[in-house]
């Protein structure tokens, strides 16, 4: 049995959830993503996300919240919002 503590990973990187918020990278990183769920439906008892907002921000506590914004946009679904903050994040994280 998984430990209760234990973080959930995703390409290397932890994977963290509160309420409609799921965070994707390490605060000890220069960036994270930040996937936001904004709409969902109800699928066989189960909530199925249909529109997801995606940011990557920079981690910098100095910073004002507006200006850590690096990228944003907007996804049908959280696979594929969720594919596309991985590869931003991956980019950010080597200095591309």
């Amino acid at each position: 049995m998984a430990e209760e503590n234990s973080v959930l990973m995703y390409k290397g990187h932890p994977l963290m959830r509160k309420g409609n918020l799921i965070y994707y990278g390490s605060m000890a990183d220069s960036h994270i993503v930040m996937l936001q769920v904004l709409e969902s439906k109800t699928v066989n008892d189960t909530e199925i996300a249909t529109r997801v907002s995606v940011q990557l921000q920079l981690t910098d506590p100095a910073a004002r919240s507006r200006d850590r914004i690096v990228k944003k946009s907007e996804k049908d679904g959280l696979y594929t919002a969720l594919d596309v903050g991985s590869v931003w994040l991956e980019r950010a994280l080597a200095g591309k």
